[in-house]
C-alpha cells in the first residue's frame, strides 16, 4: 500500500474529509488521493489555483500578502489550506482537513524564491501548520516530491492529533 492509500483509509476510518488546494502540483495531489478505491468517502475535491489572481479570488488569500511577499510564502500556504476547507464545504459542513501546496517547481525562480522552495499547509481542527520544503531535482521530480511530502504531512498531523 502507498502512503496515499494509508491516508485515505485512515480518513475513512476516522470519518474525516479532506479538501485540497494546489498550485505547483497542478492537481497531482488530489489525483493521487482519488486513485485509492473508496476515496470518495473522504476526499471532497480539489482546487487548482495555478494563476496568482485565483489564489486571491477563489481561495481567499489576502491580496496584501500576495502583493508584499508573492505566492511562494508560508502565509499563502496557510490561507489556502484554511479557505479550501470552507470553499469545498458539503451540506454546510467544511472539510475536516485542508491541505495546500505552493512553491517553485522550475525551471526559473519565482517571486525571488529559488527553484525547489515549497510550502505545504495543513489545516485541521482550527490549527494550521505550514512546512517549508527545500527540494532539488527537475520540475517533475520536485512536483512528485511535494505530493509525497504533503501526504506525509497530513498523516503526521493526524497521528499527532490522535495522540493528543
Amino acid at each position: 500500500m502507498t502512503a496515499s492509500d494509508d491516508l485515505v483509509h485512515l480518513l475513512i476510518e476516522r470519518r474525516l474529509t479532506i479538501a485540497v488546494a494546489e498550485s505547483l502540483t497542478g492537481g497531482m495531489l488530489v489525483s493521487e488521493l482519488v486513485s485509492t478505491p473508496g476515496a470518495s468517502a473522504a476526499v471532497l475535491g480539489g482546487v487548482v489555483a495555478y494563476n496568482t489572481e485565483l489564489k486571491h479570488s477563489m481561495l481567499g488569500v489576502d491580496s496584501a500578502v500576495i502583493n508584499v511577499h508573492g505566492v511562494v510564502h508560508p502565509d499563502v500556504a496557510a490561507q489556502m489550506a484554511v479557505h479550501v476547507r470552507e470553499l469545498l464545504a458539503v451540506g454546510g459542513l467544511p472539510a475536516d482537513i485542508g491541505v495546500s501546496t505552493t512553491g517553485v517547481a522550475g525551471p526559473e525562480p519565482q517571486d525571488g524564491q529559488p527553484v525547489g522552495t515549497v510550502f505545504v499547509g495543513v489545516s485541521l481542527a482550527g490549527d494550521v501548520r505550514v512546512v517549508q520544503l527545500d527540494l532539488s531535482g527537475d520540475r517533475e521530480s520536485i512536483r512528485r516530491q511535494v505530493v509525497d511530502r504533503a501526504i506525509d504531512e497530513v498523516l503526521a498531523r493526524l497521528s499527532e492529533d490522535a495522540g493528543a
